[in-house]
């Protein structure tokens, strides 16, 4: 794409987004019809046009280059492409057992043209540019739903004999204290073991194991987060709910509303055993709380946009953030204070959108589950990178 070209569709782009600011200030209402083609020819590629955005943003000859992605490089062409004319879908999320073995759960296939539908513009239209179940549901097929990949992005595993099961997955777990390694996934509404090789599924915990009086219409479970014991937190929409290590009930806590110990769509939990504390991404809220074990509120950090994810290190000094909005990556200490972040928005190699989850291996690279890109990127440390910016060891 030329100069002229690319900022033609650039200043298109940024008056879609003024637009729909200004649709949302004089109406409550979703955008019409006619709204809705207006905003569809302002953020529209030329058909004609070179789309294709830069392999690399590094410099070439010590010219040019972006830094797009912090202290980390990505790591080109990984994963590798799982065949001819499809691509794997929305990358919920992603377990580093190992350099050499990477987990990765995703929504099922969808064409690999969707590369050429990725739009620059922000979640602010998704009901125009349709990137969650829709990929799937009409554009693409419910396999390849969990893959397992190595150092150099090769496909080695793929548990297709669970595709019917494994949809609308949330994250895959490993409770770090289980000596046999279980395969946790959240998906479809329900909480589901696995045995480590996936050959068995050992345990299903879904909503009628939550008291009769109590019962929601959906479960909706998100994360889980394991006590040393094997008992675990299970975030679910607007509750935190406790269950025994063998998957019994024990407790809950969490209502819908803004207040302290009240949430709005929770999106992750840690448990930090140490300081016997509960860290809670209350997402909807735009802020992360942090409560005791048995769901006293202690703490509100606010003003984070959209936490999608957050991690502690495995010494337990930090907590790492994913924002879904302002696509950034965030360090905090454990008493909420902002120490450094990075992250750009975007479809290029490093750039992020909908960082839906975040782990490390013990090498240091870092893998992004990407919600919105449909893609799951490796990076590896910059020699040159800013160590205090690095994530590290996760718990």
């Amino acid at each position: 794409m030329s100069v002229s070209n690319a900022a033609n569709w650039m200043m298109k782009t940024v008056l879609a987004v003024g637009l729909v600011a200004g649709l949302a200030v004089v109406s409550a209402s979703s955008p019409g019809p006619a709204d809705e083609a207006v905003l569809r020819a302002l953020v529209q590629h030329d058909p004609n046009a070179d789309n294709t955005f830069p392999r690399s943003t590094a410099p070439v000859d010590g010219k040019g280059g972006e830094d797009i992605s912090g202290p980390y490089e990505v790591v080109a062409d990984w994963p590798q492409p799982l065949h001819n004319g499809w691509q794997m879908g929305r990358t919920a999320g992603v377990y580093a057992e190992s350099p050499d073995r990477l987990y990765v759960v995703t929504t099922g296939e969808i064409p690999s043209d969707y590369q050429g539908e990725r739009r620059w513009g922000p979640t602010a239209i998704p009901k125009l540019f349709p990137v969650t179940s829709e990929l799937t549901t009409k554009k693409g097929r419910w396999e390849h739903n969990l893959l397992v990949f190595d150092r150099n992005g090769k496909l080695i595993e793929s548990w297709e004999q669970w595709n019917s099961t494994l949809k609308t997955s949330q994250r895959i777990q490993v409770n770090p204290y289980d000596p046999e390694r279980h395969i946790w996934l959240t998906s479809g509404g329900q909480i589901l073991k696995f045995t480590h090789d996936g050959k068995s599924l050992v345990q299903t915990i879904g909503p009628d194991v939550l008291p009769k009086t109590d019962r929601p219409a959906r479960f909706g479970p998100e994360e889980l987060s394991w006590m040393p014991n094997g008992d675990f937190y299970v975030c679910a929409g607007t509750r935190v709910i406790k269950f025994s290590k063998e998957g019994k009930y024990l407790s809950e806590f969490g209502k819908p509303g803004k207040g302290p110990g009240e949430f709005n769509g929770i999106h992750g939990v840690i448990v930090d055993p140490t300081r016997h504390r509960l860290y809670v991404a209350d997402r909807g809220n735009s802020r992360i709380q942090v409560l005791d074990e048995n769901g006293q509120h202690l703490d509100t950090w606010p003003n984070i946009v959209a936490p999608y994810c957050i991690r502690l290190t495995k010494d337990g000094r930090y907590l790492w953030a994913s924002d879904g909005y302002t696509q950034k990556v965030l360090k905090y200490d454990v008493n909420g204070k902002l120490l450094t972040s990075w992250g750009t928005f975007g479809a290029v190699p490093g750039g992020l959108w909908g960082p839906h989850y975040f782990t490390t291996d013990s090498e240091g690279n870092l893998y992004v589950a990407e919600d919105y890109n449909a893609r799951v990127q490796k990076f590896r440390p910059r020699e040159d990178g800013n160590p205090q910016q690095l994530i590290g060891p996760l718990q």
